[in-house]
């Protein structure tokens, strides 16, 4: 995407997100941002969720550090700390393929994962409160972001209680996912919103 780099360092160097720090991803951010889909994905399994992320570590899948690797040359992962510990990672960029394309000028979440230790509660949000001020950046009135929509669906109710709304819902080889989008308001100025 056109600008997201330099959007996205605009926007971590001006945002406060207490009480995390967040900073771009480098090469050195890839294994902590591994770790951080690995512990999820046990996470789920306790949970009985086996289908949103598979059971497999993402750190033994090459195509799923592959895929890590490109998200944080891109420039547009940012990670979320707290203490030295890593918190959280947000990816941002294109719309993945298979959702239906945009309408008008958007930024989408690709990516956003959050640690399960306690000491990253929140670590989330604070992230989606970057997006916010990486599309005002872009000046760009939407974000669009899909998840798995299976199971309880307590990841879609986490996006729509951090202010989006449901629109599409896709199929892809029997996994479920939702679209959700949200507008964000006109007139910022290109002030920063809060983490929230």
């Amino acid at each position: 995407m056109k600008g997201l780099p330099e959007a996205v360092a605009r926007a971590v160097a001006a945002h406060d997100a207490p009480p995390f720090a967040v900073h771009v991803a480098d090469l050195t951010d890839v294994p902590l941002v591994l770790g951080l889909f690995d512990d999820a994905v046990v996470w789920l399994n306790q949970r009985g969720v086996t289908q949103q992320w598979g059971t497999q570590p993402f750190s033994a899948n090459p195509k799923r550090v592959a895929s890590v690797t490109s998200w944080v040359h891109s420039g547009g992962t940012v990670v979320a700390t707290r203490d030295d510990q890593t918190c959280g990672a947000l990816v941002l960029g294109e719309a993945t393929p298979y959702v239906a394309p945009a309408t008008e000028p958007e930024l989408y979440v690709v990516g956003l994962v959050g640690g399960r230790d306690p000491e990253a509660r929140g670590a989330g949000r604070a992230l989606l409160g970057l997006a916010d001020a990486v599309a005002h950046e872009l000046g760009v009135p939407k974000l669009r972001v899909d998840c798995y929509a299976g199971g309880d669906q307590d990841l879609v109710r986490f996006y729509e209680s951090a202010g989006y709304t449901r629109t599409d819902t896709f199929d892809v080889d029997g996994w479920p996912g939702q679209v959700l989008e949200r507008h964000l308001p006109a007139g910022r100025g290109g002030r920063l919103p809060s983490a929230g």
